[in-house]
């Protein structure tokens, strides 16, 4: 294709924007009551509250201001598990603040460490590697890690594809402790010789399970093989996600050591109970019909719509611009520069629709979407579990309807009553007769 030079802007760096977060909602104390399953020989005690570990003050003070009070179940155990230096596989629902669990932890060991960056160097040495599915995602976990480095020496840095490729090397090189990136940008910065492996001691898959999987399974088993990636045994590996198939826990193996821990809080790929959840039997050809009654009926409030492909979401959007509901679409063939308009309209309230592909799917956490709509249901029940996550997060509760056909999803049936059901939802009996 053309060569890319979209060089996006940098993020706002005065201390109100690095901090600002979300609202915790009503139902965040609720995250307490979920069961926790730790597995795997002698884990350490769970912890109670942020100031329980021996912390430096700044990050304790940087927890604070980023709005954390106290630790979340995922958070309690995850957080003693990596400062023993064990490797984790941790699984939680959808909003329930994954990426302090393994941030925090481990800013506080490069801290203790005495951790630097430095812009002499010509190829820099990471410590932390953070790979994630999406753009979206690296790029959240990256404004994420800001809040906790801030005032200290340690360096995150951002790449991904989609941007021209200098800008990335150009950020690099200015000193690079923990590198976010999505596995494309990632595999060819290290084959351009512009980092070096040799220093990580923390290697994390965010979203582990599409980590793992026909997507980016090659990648990820290219970037343990590099002659300087130091093997398991020598490095912290830390996966995490809202859901792990089985095949998908038995690949992960081959990257931790034999003594993880696997942390699992409520059901193996649960959905939040925080959202309720609607099935409505929608046969494809009055599926537009039914996005209009709805997104009529609830007025201007932010909702995600997902469909299956990348023309649909052009082609929905335009539609409902045409019926004059603001909208706008990202999916993997816009331009980034294009993605990140769209996302920010979204943010805004500019355009309160968005029109998405699974590219929006996991780990994107925009403060008050209060429906999901999946025009069309994903092929697998993990999918779904991701796309309605996207609301109901952090405490606050939201809305999902999904419109299934029975020509095209009879296979979601069974799936999709379990889901239902572990999250005290009702199940439609048509559901049932289909299943």
């Amino acid at each position: 294709g053309p060569k890319v030079t979209y060089v996006p802007p940098p993020p706002p760096d005065d201390e109100q924007a690095i901090f600002a977060h979300y609202q915790t909602g009503m139902n965040f104390d609720k995250y307490d009551e979920n069961v926790v399953e730790v597995s795997g020989l002698d884990p350490p005690a769970a912890l109670m509250s942020f100031a329980d570990t021996n912390m430096c003050h700044t990050l304790t003070v940087n927890i604070a201001k980023a709005g954390y009070s106290k630790p979340t179940p995922v958070q309690k155990y995850s957080i003693p598990i990596i400062l023993a230096g064990r490797d984790l596989m941790a699984c939680a629902q959808t909003g329930s603040g994954k990426t302090a669990a393994f941030l925090v932890p481990v800013v506080a060991q490069m801290m203790r460490d005495g951790v630097t960056a430095s812009s002499f160097k010509e190829q820099q040495e990471p410590e932390c590697i953070i790979t994630a599915p999406t753009r979206e995602l690296v790029n959240q976990i990256f404004l994420e890690a800001r809040k906790f480095v801030y005032g200290t020496c340690i360096r995150p840095v951002v790449v991904y594809g989609g941007t021209q490729t200098d800008y990335s090397i150009r950020q690099v090189k200015q000193g690079c402790n923990i590198l976010c990136a999505t596995p494309g940008r990632l595999l060819d910065i290290i084959g351009r010789g512009k980092i070096s492996l040799h220093n990580v001691k923390y290697l994390v898959l965010d979203e582990a399970d599409r980590m793992l999987d026909m997507g980016f399974g090659a990648d990820m088993k290219k970037l343990v093989s590099f002659p300087d990636m130091p093997p398991k045994d020598k490095r912290q590996t830390l996966m995490f996600s809202a859901t792990f198939p089985e095949e998908v826990q038995r690949l992960a193996g081959e990257f931790l050591k034999t003594d993880f821990l696997f942390v699992v809080v409520g059901h193996v790929g649960g959905a939040c109970s925080d959202v309720q959840q609607n099935v409505l039997q929608v046969s494809q050809c009055f599926k537009r019909d039914k996005l209009i009654e709805i997104l009529h009926s609830i007025g201007n409030e932010r909702t995600l719509v997902f469909v299956d492909t990348k023309k649909k979401a052009d082609f929905i959007a335009c539609f409902l611009c045409q019926e004059n509901i603001p909208a706008t679409s990202i999916h993997g063939d816009r331009e980034q520069r294009e993605r990140e308009i769209a996302l920010r309209d979204f943010r805004s309230g500019k355009c309160p629709v968005l029109v998405a592909t699974s590219v929006a799917a996991r780990g994107l956490d925009i403060e008050s979407v209060q429906h999901v709509i999946n025009f069309d249901l994903p092929s697998t029940i993990e999918e779904y579990v991701h796309r309605i996550g996207r609301t109901g997060r952090c405490g606050n509760t939201g809305k999902a309807v999904g419109f299934f056909d029975n020509n095209s999803d009879g296979h979601l049936a069974r799936a999709l009553i379990k889901v239902l059901s572990d999250a005290q939802q009702e199940v439609p009996i048509w559901l049932t007769e289909v299943a």
